[in-house]
């Protein structure tokens, strides 16, 4: 079978899709930004044919990439796995005649406002939203649903350009923010626990399914420089009631929404309302999150969607071994970060349990906003899951990264 796959080579961790599809057998032809004598020797052995892009964000270079590879050979699909490429790779995938998750389906996965509106009036719970085109929108949302509220663009990824807004004097300040922008989402803050659920699904049916657990919730984590945050993939999704109720909602998203096979990420609250969906995008989560997977499942999680994107089956199967979980090490300040405390009582006390870490000890310093594996950062495994966020804590008490 003959893959075309977007952007082998950046994040780092792209290169383990091109591996994957390789070694189950599919002919990887791939669309880059990188020039092709850039890129090492292990993921050029992995790539039959290579075309060099300006940008993989450019439907008409996309397209001129694809149909270069049509002369060439019959293509069977076209795969991205980065939240910014999927809407160009669907326009190009549909205006190659390739089949794979439709324009329409895509869209509906980007644009928030349509996403919870198309979902609610299939009965999926979800927070009350709107797509507000003016400050006066706004207004009218809260008007009708009271503070607080969520504003956030409307294809935005994870809690990037998100605002919580409590008052009126907050709404005028945040309104701000988004001078320019020609409309945003709208929505009712849903008090409770934030976690998401992952899956690779094959013809609209759940494959493989994982779910991990923010701590705290991403928005409140991703504001505050003292905090350390977390989030732990957990080892209980067979055995806890709860977890059989989210592959529930995850079947109906799957369904409402047209995704058939496809990774997907969804994120949802559980709270005094119930289980709430947020949002879903049509592929992996980001942030290294299928790598927990993997060490926590004794599985190739990458091999697994490459089966189900070459075979239509999935033959993995996740053993629960080990919850497994990172922790964000923030900086003091902002700077050169020039040493790290607490590290060799870290070790002693749980290097049995480490997965990695990232220790950029002389690296200047990236935003907070930036997200978990923006500064430093380790990742834990252990069998029990509350053993492990205590020892998540722990750790986050007993390490001090200094920048100056």
């Amino acid at each position: 079978m003959n893959i075309i796959f977007v952007e082998p080579n950046f994040p780092r961790n792209q290169r383990e899709y091109v591996r994957a599809l390789s070694q189950v057998g599919a002919t990887v032809f791939a669309i880059g930004q990188t020039p092709w004598d850039w890129l090492d020797d292990e993921l050029k052995s992995w790539i039959t044919h290579y075309y060099e892009v300006g940008s993989v964000t450019d439907v008409e270079q996309l397209e001129t990439a694809v149909e270069h590879f049509q002369g060439m050979a019959w293509i069977d699909g076209m795969e991205s796995t980065i939240e910014s490429h999927m809407m160009p790779v669907a326009l190009a995938r549909e205006a190659t005649s390739i089949p794979g998750t439709s324009v329409h389906t895509t869209w509906l996965c980007r644009d928030k406002p349509t996403m919870k509106q198309v979902l609610r009036e299939a009965g999926v719970p979800t927070a009350a939203s709107r797509a507000a085109h003016n400050a006066d929108d706004v207004r009218d949302f809260v008007d009708e649903h009271g503070y607080p509220i969520i504003l956030k663009p409307r294809d935005g990824a994870g809690a990037a350009g998100t605002v919580r807004v409590t008052s009126y004097a907050q709404l005028q300040r945040a309104l701000q923010t988004f001078e320019g922008v020609e409309s945003i989402a709208v929505e009712e803050f849903v008090e409770g626990h934030e976690g998401f659920y992952d899956t690779v699904s094959v013809g609209g049916r759940i494959a493989l399914d994982f779910s991990c657990h923010y701590y705290p919730n991403v928005l409140e984590g991703m504001r505050h420089r003292w905090i350390s945050p977390q989030y732990i993939s957990t080892n209980q999704v067979d055995t806890v009631p709860f977890y059989g109720e989210l592959r529930e909602l995850g079947e109906r998203v799957n369904d409402v929404l047209g995704i058939e096979t496809s990774a997907t990420h969804m994120e949802y609250f559980i709270g005094p309302k119930g289980l709430r969906f947020s949002e879903i995008g049509a592929r992996p989560p980001g942030v290294g999150c299928w790598d927990l997977y993997c060490v926590g499942n004794d599985i190739d999680l990458y091999r697994g969607w490459a089966d189900a994107i070459v075979h239509g089956q999935v033959w993995h199967r996740p053993s629960r071994q080990y919850a497994a979980g990172i922790i964000a090490l923030r900086p003091d300040r902002d700077g050169l970060i020039t040493h790290i405390d607490g590290l060799e009582q870290v070790n002693e006390q749980y290097g049995q349990w480490l997965i990695d870490a990232h220790l950029p000890v002389g690296e200047g310093t990236q935003p907070i906003e930036a997200g978990y594996m923006a500064n430093a950062w380790m990742r834990f495994k252990h069998p029990d899951f509350d053993a492990l966020r205590e020892m998540l804590d722990t750790v986050g008490d007993l390490i001090q990264v200094h920048a100056s």
